[in-house]
């Protein structure tokens, strides 16, 4: 009786409430606590209820509506902090089950269209990530605003001055790497343009060269056994401990890129053979031996740290929604506040200074370059040519005496 008054009521708050089990159903999964999904519950019942006044048909909900509502109870200071992501949430469910309407899509501009077929070709014919689109694009979309400004995108129009010109005006403001960058953006975006028929001038042979003198810089390390005394200051008692202590062990151990740590899932890991694949840049991968210790601590970690979630990410976020880190960003913060934890100051705090780290130390102890070039899995020699000079031993007796200096 109780349960059937319960479904009348919900009846009675209008026609948004038909639609809550499916919603309760994908936050639980997503890993919401059970009072975080009894608060999101209420404020979609306060919504539909709103709704049911008159406000709006089901039909006609849109983001514009949900802002509506929030501001009327923000004016009443009775909004509480994440009611606009549960109610865009509930929103995205109510599309999925057809009970609105699909937001039109946006009419994009002559050079937005552009960039979006461009970054579309990236992926799909190309066969790149979806990291390379973010980097390339941003790029193009600047060349293009520089050269036509308010006027529209008239490709035909395109000169080698216009190439030169940009580039001149851009690399001084950024640093070697995102120099390089660009000018491999453009290329990229002028080879496009030539393929798609656009230009009929091959207009990359005009971009300019971005001066970047190979192993002019130094690796960037942490000194011996200051990794050591990082991982040892690494709550671990803690659940988000458990998972920071796995990944730093990741890092220091196998030399991994935070992308891999993200991308890692739990079907990488064979624990029979001791193996782990690692998910690379290109699209490529590898498979590894798992260290002892680095085996223990992340079964710790899936053990006693890891909320049960319907993700199959390796690493998830210590708070709702409980899914996969959204990029590599994440672990190299969680790596700075390792480092500040363990004060240690180093001029570079990203995940790759435990790669360095690594490779540095291996060099050490008597591995040969093809070994570290091995286990980071570079695919030139080259890359790895850059730790010989951190081998000063090997160096010293290479190096040529000093005019006038002591013999």
């Amino acid at each position: 009786m109780k349960k059937q008054r319960f479904v009348l009521l919900d009846k009675q708050l209008g026609p948004c409430a038909g639609y809550l089990n499916a919603y309760t159903k994908l936050i639980k999964e997503r890993g919401y606590s059970p009072v975080s999904v009894q608060t999101q519950v209420q404020l979609i019942r306060r919504f539909s209820q709103w709704l049911r006044r008159g406000h709006a048909a089901i039909r006609a909900l849109d983001e514009s509506v949900v802002e509506r509502f929030l501001r009327r109870f923000q004016s009443a200071d009775s909004a509480r902090r994440g009611d606009a992501a549960t109610l865009y949430r509930y929103l995205q469910v109510l599309r999925d089950q057809g009970a609105t309407r699909r937001p039109k899509k946006p009419v994009l501009s002559p050079r937005q269209r552009l960039t979006t077929n461009y970054g579309r070709y990236l992926l799909e014919e190309r066969g790149l990530t979806q990291a390379t689109v973010v980097n390339y694009v941003p790029f193009i979309d600047q060349f293009l605003a520089a050269r036509f400004q308010k006027s529209s995108c008239k490709l035909s129009q395109l000169r080698a001055r216009d190439v030169t010109d940009f580039v001149r005006s851009q690399v001084h403001k950024l640093s070697p790497g995102r120099a390089q960058l660009l000018v491999t953006a453009l290329r990229s975006f002028l080879r496009y343009l030539r393929h798609q028929g656009t230009i009929t001038t091959d207009l990359n042979a005009c971009v300019p060269a971005v001066a970047r003198w190979s192993f002019a810089t130094l690796p960037k390390f942490l000194p011996a056994g200051t990794v050591q005394r990082v991982l040892d200051r690494n709550d671990r008692p803690t659940s988000i401990g458990r998972r920071d202590y796995a990944i730093l062990l990741l890092l220091a151990r196998l030399g991994l890129r935070a992308c891999e740590i993200v991308a890692l899932n739990l079907d990488d890991i064979d624990w029979d053979n001791a193996r782990i694949t690692i998910r690379s840049k290109g699209g490529r991968w590898a498979q590894l031996p798992l260290p002892t210790d680095v085996g223990e601590a992340l079964a710790v970690y899936l053990r006693h740290g890891r909320s049960s979630c319907s993700c199959r990410r390796v690493f998830i976020r210590d708070r709702a929604p409980r899914i996969g880190f959204a990029n590599s960003i994440a672990v190299s913060t969680l790596v700075m506040r390792a480092l500040a934890r363990a004060g240690v100051n180093s001029a570079r705090k990203g995940a790759h200074l435990f790669r360095h780290s690594l490779a540095t130390d291996m060099l050490r102890q008597g591995a040969s370059l093809d070994e570290i070039g091995e286990l980071l899995r570079h695919k030139s020699p080259n890359t790895t040519a850059i730790y010989a000079k951190v081998d000063l031993p090997a160096l010293r007796p290479l190096a040529l005496p000093w005019p006038g200096g002591v013999r």
